[in-house]
C-alpha cells in the first residue's frame, strides 16, 4: 500500500487519452475513482471528440474528485461532422475552456495550482501547446518533405484533415503562439515550488523514438520545449497521446505517458491497465 494511502493523505493521479467514444472506455471511466478524499487528477487531453461525451466524462470526473486539471489532446480540438456549434481552432478551444470553467475544472488558461498533498508542495502547470512539425523522421530536414513521406507512407494523422488552426494559418503558427505565450507566464512564477509538467504531447522528442511508424513523431511535439524540463524545477513530466503507457528518465527528470488508450490496444496489456496513476510520489 501506498504511503500516502496509508496516511490518507491527498493524493496527485493522472490520466489521458480516455477515448469515450468506445462503450468499454466508458465502463473504464465510470470505474474512476479517488482513493483518498481530496485527491487531485489530471486529464492529459483526447477525452473525446464529441462535445457530448467531453461534457458526460469530465462532469463525471469533477464530481469525484477534489480537483481535476484538463488539458486538451487532438481529438478535442478536431472539427468533427454534425457537431452543434460548429467551431474551429480557436473557438474550439475557448469552448471547451469555457466548459471546464463551468464545471470547476482547471485549464492551461487558469492560474497554475498549488498542489500540497502527499509528495508536495508542487505546482501544476497544464499546457496547450500543439505541435509544429519538428520531430521529423529519420532522413527528413523539412516539414514538406516529412509530410510528403508521410502520406506517402498511408502514415498521416486525422488532424490534418479536422483539428484546424483558424485563425492562424497552420496548426505549427498556432504552436509557436502557444509556446511564445507559455513561456511568458512561466517567467513570471515567483516562487521555487517544484512544477509538474501535464501536456498532451511529451516536452521531449526521445519518447516518440519507440514509435513503430517513425513517420508520426511530427504530430507528437515540439522541439522548442526540448528543455524546459531542465530550464525550470520540474518534479515530473506528464503527457499522453502515444498510447505507449510507460515512465522515462531525461536529464533526471521523470517523464510518465498516462494513458488508457483504444480498446484494441489497453486490452492487449490487461496487467498494466492501472488507472488513474499516481505522479507523486514515485513508487
Amino acid at each position: 500500500m501506498a504511503e500516502a494511502e496509508r496516511s490518507g493523505a491527498s493524493r496527485l493521479l493522472a490520466v489521458s487519452d480516455l477515448h469515450i467514444g468506445y462503450p468499454e472506455n466508458r465502463a473504464v471511466v465510470e470505474e474512476l475513482k479517488p482513493v483518498t478524499p481530496g485527491d487531485w487528477l489530471l486529464v492529459a487531453g483526447d477525452v473525446g471528440e464529441r462535445l457530448t461525451g467531453i461534457t458526460w466524462a469530465l462532469s463525471l470526473l469533477a464530481e469525484r474528485f477534489e480537483r481535476v486539471v484538463w488539458v486538451p489532446g487532438n481529438h478535442e480540438l478536431w472539427t468533427v461532422p454534425g457537431e452543434t456549434p460548429d467551431l474551429r481552432g480557436v473557438e474550439r478551444y475557448e469552448l471547451l475552456v469555457r466548459l471546464c470553467r463551468e464545471l470547476g475544472i482547471v485549464t492551461p488558461e487558469d492560474e497554475y495550482p498549488l498542489f500540497q498533498g502527499a509528495g508536495g508542495p508542487v505546482r501544476i502547470v497544464p499546457l496547450f501547446l500543439l505541435y509544429d512539425y519538428t520531430f521529423l523522421p529519420p532522413g527528413h530536414h523539412t516539414k514538406d518533405s516529412a509530410l510528403a513521406y508521410a502520406h506517402s507512407t498511408g502514415v498521416v494523422c486525422t488532424d490534418e484533415y479536422v483539428l484546424h488552426p483558424d485563425p492562424y494559418p497552420t496548426r505549427d503558427a498556432w504552436c509557436r503562439a502557444r509556446v511564445e505565450l507559455t513561456e511568458r507566464r512561466l517567467a513570471e512564477l515567483d516562487d521555487d515550488v517544484p512544477l509538474v509538467f501535464v501536456n498532451h504531447y511529451p516536452l521531449v522528442r526521445e519518447p516518440t523514438d519507440i514509435l513503430r511508424y517513425p513517420q508520426f513523431a511530427q504530430w507528437c511535439g515540439t522541439t522548442a520545449t526540448h528543455d524546459w524540463h531542465r530550464r525550470y524545477r520540474t518534479a515530473a513530466m506528464i503527457y499522453g497521446h502515444l498510447h505507449i503507457p510507460r515512465v522515462t528518465w531525461h536529464d533526471g527528470v521523470r517523464f510518465e505517458e498516462v494513458s488508457l488508450g483504444y480498446p484494441r490496444e489497453w486490452k492487449q496489456r490487461p496487467g498494466e491497465r492501472r488507472l488513474p496513476r499516481e505522479v507523486l510520489p514515485h513508487r
